[in-house]
């Protein structure tokens, strides 16, 4: 048996946010250890409250402040939930920030990890994608995660990569943001999108069955086109329908996940 040697070694989350708090919490009610990390102390005695040990750590250019070491310490497996944060367009080095993570998780010799990626690896123009295809991103924030799934997936830690598309569930509803626009481009683009229950299922599945070493895009299988998707979730919230503007594109980046099902035998739960 697997799992019981995961329940007596801690999962570690770094990067409690969204959805790492979500995760944190039903994995601890499966019975699995949880450790994590927020950026500063009110954060970890907050969750520390909640059942959750948590470690305050910041990741920088310049190297990892906080209490790292307790976080790594006598992990089996380790999960990386820190975002680029690259839409901001601070300039930050992603690639250097996840390299200080990448030493230290290998210092501490945790043998196993799950890096959470994103479908913006794959570039719009490459049409119909799942794993077998070797991404082409087309902006910063798509090239430097594809460089940093490298460096985990060569790394000692034996990693997974999870690519999620758009995260909606709870408070995340996309809708709000585009909700009475006028003129969006894009229109005629399939959704890529995935609901949070999903992705902890999916996360969940990996861990259970040691599914390590694998790449998975997640995404939910239906892909509605953009105007019609928005449109719809509009009128269902009693919001103003964002408008679209005549699409001039004639190819669109839609995911598909076949490793969840063919590696995890996982079945989407939650519709979008």
């Amino acid at each position: 048996m697997k799992t019981p040697r995961l329940m007596n070694k801690p999962i570690g989350i770094a990067g409690l946010g969204w959805l790492g708090k979500s995760l944190a919490l039903k994995l601890s009610t499966l019975g699995y250890q949880v450790k994590g990390t927020v950026t500063s102390h009110e954060k970890a005695t907050e969750f520390q409250k909640k059942g959750v040990n948590a470690f305050p750590m910041e990741v920088s250019e310049s190297g990892i402040t906080g209490e790292p070491e307790g976080f790594l310490k006598n992990l089996d497996t380790v999960i990386i939930m820190i975002p680029p944060g690259l839409r901001r367009n601070t300039g930050a080095d992603y690639v250097m920030k996840m390299t200080h993570l990448l030493q230290a998780i290998e210092k501490a010799k945790i043998p196993t990890g799950i890096f959470i990626s994103s479908t913006s690896v794959y570039g719009d123009a490459q049409g119909t994608v799942d794993e077998s295809y070797l991404p082409k991103p087309e902006n910063e924030a798509g090239r430097q995660l594809l460089q940093v799934e490298q460096l985990f997936f060569t790394s000692s830690c034996n990693t997974s990569i999870v690519r999620f598309g758009g995260l909606v569930g709870g408070s995340r509803q996309p809708v709000r943001y585009l909700a009475g626009r006028k003129d969006l481009s894009g229109g005629n683009a399939p959704v890529n999108l995935i609901h949070r229950t999903d992705c902890i299922g999916i996360l969940t599945e990996i861990l259970k069955q040691q599914a390590f070493g694998h790449i998975f895009n997640a995404v939910y299988p239906k892909h509605p086109l953009k105007k019609d998707y928005y449109t719809k979730k509009a009128e269902l919230q009693q919001l103003e329908p964002p408008t679209f503007s005549a699409d001039s594109e004639t190819q669109h980046k839609k995911v598909t996940s076949t490793n969840v099902a063919k590696v995890l035998k996982y079945a989407f739960q939650t519709e979008i």
